[in-house]
């Protein structure tokens, strides 16, 4: 298959499924080091790090997601990604590995896939004879008025 017809996506694991974000879209994948809650903020937002002199904020994916609050093990990683011209960082269980998906083998989000994180999701891939990728739509995890609030909060990654 050409290159024109793959997508490469880094794969995390989160509440024991597989998640997806296209590698274009990652600036880098962090330790968890050192996050500073910020006050009145909204719940799924951990707090912000100092990620190469650039304060981060850094989003509870699970939180996002409803699925309660993630716990901070030695695998968790923040995934470091541009939205709406901010660094956002993406607290999920563990990153995993860089995967090639065709575009054959990729169908667009069922509207009831999981409740209301189905929002959350820009696509579904089948990897594998009995494994499902979720692919996570970014623009939705973090949208324009959390990231209005992030800065209306002094947050200007």
């Amino acid at each position: 298959m050409s290159q024109e017809k793959q997508l490469k996506v880094i794969l995390f694991e989160m509440n024991g499924e597989t998640y997806g974000v296209p590698v274009e879209q990652v600036l880098s994948i962090e330790k968890v080091d050192g996050i500073t809650r910020l006050p009145n903020a909204a719940p799924f937002v951990k707090g912000v790090m100092n990620l190469r002199s650039i304060i981060t904020p850094i989003i509870d994916v699970r939180e996002r997601f409803q699925m309660g609050h993630s716990k901070i093990t030695p695998d968790s990683r923040i995934i470091v990604v541009e939205q709406d011209e901010m660094s956002v960082g993406l607290l999920v269980d563990s990153s995993k590995e860089v995967l090639d998906i065709d575009a054959d083998q990729l169908e667009q989000a069922p509207e009831m896939i999981g409740g209301s994180s189905a929002k959350y999701l820009s696509a579904v891939a089948k990897i594998g004879e009995d494994q499902l990728l979720l692919l996570l739509n970014l623009k939705q995890v973090l949208n324009q008025n959390d990231v209005a609030a992030l800065r209306a909060n002094g947050v200007e990654a």
